[in-house]
């Protein structure tokens, strides 16, 4: 019951990635691949309909370690409450940026809420990157399971631990790069004119550089804890997801290659996919690694009840339904290309 709990958890937030992330790089991206006032609204428009829903699947998250794993949330949530409250911040002033800039007609106010939401975008995937290096390289848990982390290491090999270090930040800018791509592709697939122009170009120079810093990520895991690599070796799960992420990667590649943007943008979330599968499952049953690994927060030591996980997974089917349809009306609704005409007369 625990490892079905952890890969509905895995899930929930490997779904989050790739629904929430491509609206962080159209984010991150848009104020280079839309550089009038009427092709920053096409942006808008293209990710308008699906932004606030995909951050529903964050919420899911919680709700699921909530649940499953309330001990595990807890000292996460204590462990990492400045970088959570930067996230929350975030999060708001981007939704808020989305909002308000149509509010006022002026060119100075609309500026500044479109640097707002770039900025936004941009440091959402670099604050989830660098969790996600924090999860890998282990964090200073004590006896009783509760850690506390200053934002910045110490600096020293022998200091304490930071939220952000030389590993944390590198596996940062990864996700930055790999969710920009990955908000290319978006934006290819669902603009036209000039704004498509420019993010099939940033899509283009985006590859090389999230490959480079895939493979250097990579080799810095494999030096920071080599016992990840050992249990990847025998986890058939993670064989398949690591299949599943390089046949993405290729996918979007060709793909792009041959003006196929949809199919693209596919395989870009098969690739996010495939990655966070891959380390879901190298990691398992650890949640929160230790620096001191005999320490770890796992699926056993800190999973709810029997019952209560039982009783969950009565209720989770349905809500993953719901969401399944929920996404396919909307995408639905809102097929096709967003232009600069569509957007030209809106307030």
């Amino acid at each position: 019951m625990e490892a079905l709990w952890y890969a509905i958890a895995a899930l929930t937030l490997a779904v989050y990635v790739v629904m929430d992330g491509f609206d962080f790089g159209a984010g991150a991206l848009h104020l280079w691949v839309a550089r009038r006032d009427a092709e920053r609204r096409q942006v808008l428009a293209a990710i308008g309909p699906f932004w606030d829903g995909n951050e529903v699947w964050l919420l899911a998250a919680g709700g699921v370690l909530f649940l499953a794993f309330p001990k595990a949330l807890a000292a996460g949530l204590s462990g990492f409450y400045l970088a959570i409250m930067l996230v929350l911040w975030l999060l708001i002033l981007r939704g808020i940026a989305i909002e308000f800039r149509s509010h006022v007609g002026d060119g100075l106010w609309r500026a500044f809420w479109d640097g707002t939401f770039g900025l936004a975008s941009t440091l959402l995937p670099l604050l989830f990157g660098v969790a996600l290096g924090n999860l890998l390289r282990g964090v200073p848990l004590d006896a009783d399971g509760w850690f506390a982390l200053a934002l910045f290491a110490s600096g020293s090999p022998r200091g304490a631990l930071g939220i952000l270090d030389g590993f944390t930040l590198l596996t940062g800018l990864f996700a930055l790069a790999a969710l920009a791509h990955h908000g290319a592709l978006f934006l290819a697939w669902k603009t036209e004119g000039a704004v498509r122009a420019r993010s099939r170009a940033a899509a283009g120079w985006l590859f090389p550089i999230v490959l480079v810093l895939w493979a250097v990520t990579t080799a810095a895991t494999a030096a920071l804890a080599p016992e990840l690599f050992a249990a990847f070796a025998l986890r058939p799960l993670a064989w398949l997801a690591a299949a599943l992420f390089v046949a993405g990667f290729a996918t979007s590649l060709a793909a792009r290659g041959a003006g196929r943007d949809l199919a693209a943008f596919l395989g870009s979330a098969a690739f996010l996919l495939g990655l966070l599968g891959a380390t879901a499952a190298t990691l398992f049953p650890t949640l929160i690694p230790a620096a001191d690994r005999r320490q770890a927060l796992t699926a056993f030591n800190t999973a709810a009840s029997r019952a209560s996980l039982a009783a969950g997974l009565r209720w989770w089917p349905l809500g993953l339904l719901l969401a399944i349809a929920y996404i396919a009306v909307v995408f639905r609704l809102h097929r096709g290309r967003c232009g600069p005409a569509a957007v030209d007369g809106r307030d």
